[in-house]
C-alpha cells in the first residue's frame, strides 16, 4: 500500500535519482575529448560511447521491464540503482576503452526501466488528475541534468580529470539511493503480479501504440533541431563558437519553464493542450527559420522552442500512462525507447536534408513539417480512442 506520509517525499527523492542518472548520460559530452586522449582512441571511437548508450537504452528498456514485471517497484529500483551506481564506478575507473564502453552499455541497459518505474511510483501518488504535473517534476530533474549537471560534470572533468565526473556521478546516485531508501514508499503489496507476456498484451491496443507512436513522431522534429544546435546557430546564425555553451544554458531554461507548464496545462484539457503546444511547437520551428539570420531574435527564439519542446512531454507521458494503465511500466519503458529511436531518426533524416543541398537553416522547416505530422498523429488518437480526461491512478 501507498504510504502517504512519504508520499510528500518521493517525487523530491526520485527526481535526485533521475537527475544524477541522466547527468552520467549527458555529461560525456563534455569530457570526450578528454577520454578519448587519455584512453588513445580516435574522437569518432570515444563518440560511440554516446551511441551505445542510446541503443542500450532502446533495447534494454523493454526487454527488461518485461523481464522485472512480476518485481516489487521499491525493490527493483534500488537494485536498478545499485546497478547504475557501479556502473558509474566502474567508468571512473576503466583501465580501457572496451571497459569503459562495457560499463556505459551496462548503465544504459537499466536506465529505461528505471524511469518507467520511477514515473509509475510518482504518479500513484499524486492526486486525481495531477498525473502530468506529477510526471513534470520528475522530467525537471532531467532538465537540471542539461541545465546544471552536465556544465558541473564538465568543470569537474576540466580541473580534476574525467574520471572525477563519474565519481561525482556516482556519488550523486548513491545520494539518490539513500533517499529512496528512507523516502519512497514500500509499494510491493499493491504491485500486481503480472508476467512478462501479460504485460507484452497490452501492445494488442491500439490507443497505446498510437500514444507511443505520438511520442516517437511528435518530438523528432525538435530533436533534429537540437541534433544540429551548434552548426545552426553558429553558422546560420552567426554567434561566436563561444555562445553555443550559453544558448544551451537558455535552452535549457526554457525546457524546465515549459516542462512545469505544460504539465498543469495538460493537468487542466490534455486535448487541448497537446495539439495546441504541439502547433505552437510547428510555428515556433517556423518563426526560428524566419528569424535566424537574427542575433537577437534566434537568442529569444532558443528559449522559446525549448519551453514549447518541452511543454508536450508530460502530457504524453500521462496519456501513455492512461492508455497502458494494465502494464504501465513496460509502456513507459517502451515509450522512453520511442523518443531515443526518435532522436537517432531525426539526426539521420536532418543529415538527409543537408545532404540534399537545401542548407542548414531548412533543418528548422524539416523539423516543423515532421512536428505536424506528430500534431496529425495526435490528434487522429484522440479521435479513435481518447483516454480519460483524468488518467486512471495507478496503485503502483
Amino acid at each position: 500500500m501507498i504510504m502517504k506520509s512519504a508520499a510528500p517525499a518521493t517525487v523530491p527523492s526520485l527526481m535526485v535519482c533521475v537527475f544524477g542518472i541522466t547527468t552520467g548520460e549527458f555529461v560525456i559530452a563534455g569530457i570526450l575529448p578528454d577520454v578519448a586522449h587519455d584512453l588513445a582512441v580516435s574522437i569518432p571511437a570515444a563518440g560511440l560511447l554516446v551511441t551505445a548508450y542510446a541503443i542500450g537504452m532502446i533495447v534494454g528498456g523493454p526487454v527488461l521491464t518485461a523481464l522485472t514485471a512480476r518485481f516489487p517497484r521499491k525493490p527493483l529500483i534500488m537494485a536498478l540503482l545499485g546497478i547504475t551506481i557501479a556502473g558509474n564506478l566502474a567508468s571512473a575507473f576503466a583501465p580501457s576503452y572496451p571497459v569503459l564502453f562495457g560499463a556505459r552499455v551496462v548503465t544504459a541497459l537499466v536506465t529505461s526501466t528505471f524511469f518507467a518505474n520511477a514515473i509509475v511510483i510518482a504518479v500513484s501518488t499524486a492526486a486525481p488528475g495531477r498525473q502530468a504535473s506529477t510526471v513534470s517534476r520528475l522530467v525537471f530533474g532531467m532538465n537540471l541534468a542539461m541545465i546544471l549537471g552536465a556544465p558541473i560534470g564538465t568543470f569537474i572533468g576540466a580541473g580534476h580529470g574525467w574520471r572525477a565526473t563519474f565519481l561525482a556521478v556516482t556519488a550523486c546516485c548513491a545520494a539518490g539511493f539513500l533517499l529512496v531508501v528512507w523516502l519512497v514508499p514500500d509499494v510491493r503489496e499493491a504491485t500486481p503480479a503480472t508476467s512478462a507476456v501479460a504485460e507484452l498484451r497490452v501492445f494488442r491496443r491500439g490507443d497505446v501504440r498510437l500514444a507511443i507512436a505520438v511520442t516517437a513522431v511528435a518530438n523528432a522534429g525538435l530533436l533534429m533541431v537540437f541534433t544540429f544546435f551548434a552548426p545552426l546557430v553558429t553558422e546560420v546564425t552567426g554567434f561566436a563558437a563561444g555562445t553555443v555553451a550559453i544558448l544551451l544554458l537558455v535552452y535549457g531554461v526554457g525546457a524546465a519553464a515549459g516542462n512545469f507548464a505544460g504539465g498543469r496545462l495538460s493537468d487542466r484539457s490534455p486535448v487541448r493542450a497537446q495539439l495546441g503546444l504541439l502547433a505552437a511547437l510547428a510555428a515556433g520551428l517556423v518563426v526560428m527559420w524566419a528569424v535566424s539570420g537574427h542575433p537577437a531574435a534566434t537568442a529569444v527564439m532558443v528559449f522559446l522552442i525549448g519551453a514549447l519542446g518541452f511543454s508536450v512531454i508530460p502530457g504524453m507521458q500521462a496519456r501513455v500512462l492512461a492508455t497502458a494503465a494494465e502494464a504501465p511500466t513496460l509502456a513507459m519503458a517502451v515509450n522512453a525507447s520511442a523518443y531515443q529511436l526518435a532522436a537517432a531518426v531525426a539526426s539521420w533524416l536532418g543529415g538527409r536534408v543537408i545532404s540534399a543541398g537545401f542548407g542548414l537553416s531548412a533543418i528548422y522547416l524539416a523539423g516543423a513539417a515532421v512536428t505536424v505530422a506528430g500534431l496529425g498523429l495526435s490528434a487522429y488518437a484522440w479521435l479513435r480512442g481518447p483516454a480519460p480526461s483524468e488518467p486512471v491512478r495507478q496503485e503502483a
